[in-house]
């Protein structure tokens, strides 16, 4: 069994998890090897490329919180992830630091169970070339710094849905309806509904609202503008900016994400505790 560790640089306690979590696989004789960044900035020789490392290692291990999980799981390839999360509470992280360690045991011991998460793909030209690119959280079209509000369309299996002048349209998954589509006012949906949420950003339309749809449904969205950029985001990363008029095309994945799942954790009670659910709120407040 290889394990695939990816690593928050940026956070010392990350990198001191690693040291940590090395020492322990060195002490059990298990193989393990680090994406680049991740090796440079521990001084360990034992690293390879992202697509050397989807292709060779069994498992793979996120050290941060819910951005480097998304990250490395854009490389697993349907393969376990363990979640640590390093700071504060997050969604998608299925362990806390102290829990490191039994995590490990349990999968190497494969007494573990997997939650399975679905993915969004998006299909869009990018380089000239037409790909499809998967997202775990959500797709989102945003006006960047055009200087005008443009009108997003979005349409369901062809048909239109709406046109929407807004700052932008977060699609999302179950699993992404915590994140930037919850910011933006859209609904929190339990992990594993078969469902996507349509988010509109900073609508200029007062009946404009967030829209729940099944997750069967092949949703095309472009932008009407004069001229302009508009940045497509990937969970979080910018991959092209779409012309006016471009489509791009949303639909489930055939692709799912295994996180490693924690059985002592339940998705109900982070919920009251990041969100402040049922806390009573200081006086004068």
């Amino acid at each position: 069994m290889r394990f695939a560790i990816f690593v928050n640089i940026t956070r010392h306690k990350a990198l001191e998890l690693a040291r940590e979590l090395t020492a322990w696989l060195d002490a059990q004789g298990l193989d393990y090897l680090f994406e680049q960044q991740s090796a440079q900035a521990l001084g360990c020789p034992k690293w390879t490329s992202v697509e050397e490392l989807s292709r060779n290692c069994d498992v793979f291990v996120s050290l941060g919180g819910d951005g480097t999980l998304l990250y490395t799981s854009h490389y697993s390839l349907a393969k376990p992830v363990i979640g640590i999360n390093v700071g504060n509470l997050g969604f998608l992280t299925e362990f806390n630091t102290a829990e490191m360690i039994q995590a490990m045991e349990q999968v190497v011991s494969g007494n573990y169970s997997i939650h399975t998460r679905s993915q969004l793909e998006a299909s869009v030209a990018i380089d000239g070339q037409f790909r499809q690119v998967t997202a775990l959280n959500d797709v989102v079209v945003e006006k960047g710094t055009f200087s005008r509000i443009p009108t997003f369309v979005i349409r369901l299996e062809n048909e239109v849905l709406g046109s929407y002048r807004a700052d932008g349209i977060i699609i999302a998954t179950s699993t992404g309806s915590t994140g930037y589509s919850l910011s933006a006012g859209g609904p929190i949906i339990a992990p594993k509904s078969n469902v996507f949420v349509i988010t509109p950003i900073c609508p200029h339309m007062l009946t404009v609202r967030p829209i729940v749809i099944s997750d069967d449904k092949v949703i095309s969205v472009s932008v009407e503008a004069p001229d302009g950029g508009f940045p497509l985001n990937i969970d979080g990363q910018l991959r092209k900016l779409l012309a006016p008029g471009e489509v791009i095309t949303v639909r489930k994945s055939p692709q799912v994400i295994n996180l490693v799942a924690n059985e002592k954790r339940n998705y109900y009670e982070i919920l009251r505790t990041k969100l402040l659910w049922g806390r009573e709120q200081p006086e004068g407040q």
